[in-house]
């Protein structure tokens, strides 16, 4: 089983990928691939996002594939019934934590206040979403939290552009940041593979804290 660890220091940019057509997930795994992006987060906001996810493992067994949006049980078991290697939530509940456990799958968890924070890191999650990142305070949030929570690392998702995201990991309690901007809707939309990985080699360069 691939550890959390892993996961987050690959790359410092995880692309959140939303994958509406089957036909557009080889292709675009391709282009961030070949610009160092190597951990993939598909979300399961799409009908296509299971098979992508079975798809993506096949062709591309030194990536790491993992689901996005995973809110439920269901949705937790059928990911990795497709081969998911990783688990990303928004949040987290109490069912939906013993069903990943369950799982045996990691799980990076989104959290936002104190709170939540230290309940996840209590169950031994001290690795962890920060999510909606720029609409919860962003970087100086972030600030006040390491004073207090030193222990616990992040990964800020949600709003995070290529103007904002040297600032976040410049960060010591960040350790990577989820992003979108290489795989926006325009540009998988428009089959532009070679921007996607012009943006993809940008991202992966950025320098962590």
């Amino acid at each position: 089983m691939v550890a959390v660890e892993d996961i987050v220091t690959r790359a410092p940019v995880i692309p959140v990928i939303t994958i509406d057509r089957d036909a557009d997930a080889v292709p675009l795994a391709q282009a961030l691939i070949a610009g160092g992006l190597t951990v993939l987060e598909v979300t399961l906001r799409t009908q296509a996002a299971l098979t992508a996810i079975s798809e993506l493992r096949a062709r591309f067994p030194d990536a790491l594939v993992g689901a996005g949006t995973v809110l439920t049980e269901q949705q937790a078991q059928a990911a990795k019934a497709a081969g998911a290697q990783f688990f990303v939530s928004p949040g987290s509940t109490s069912s939906l934590l013993a069903a990943v456990e369950k799982c045996g799958v990691p799980l990076l968890p989104g959290a936002v206040t104190p709170s939540e924070i230290m309940r996840l890191a209590e169950r031994g999650y001290t690795v962890q979403k920060f999510f909606p990142a720029e609409a919860a305070g962003g970087v100086a949030m972030l600030k006040s939290l390491a004073a207090v929570l030193a222990h616990v690392r992040f990964c800020p998702t949600g709003g995070l552009t290529p103007d904002n995201a040297s600032t976040y990991l410049a960060l010591p309690n960040v350790v990577c940041i989820g992003g979108s901007w290489m795989v926006s809707k325009k540009l998988v939309d428009g089959q532009q593979w070679g921007e996607i990985e012009r943006l993809s080699l940008v991202a992966a360069a950025l320098e962590r804290g």
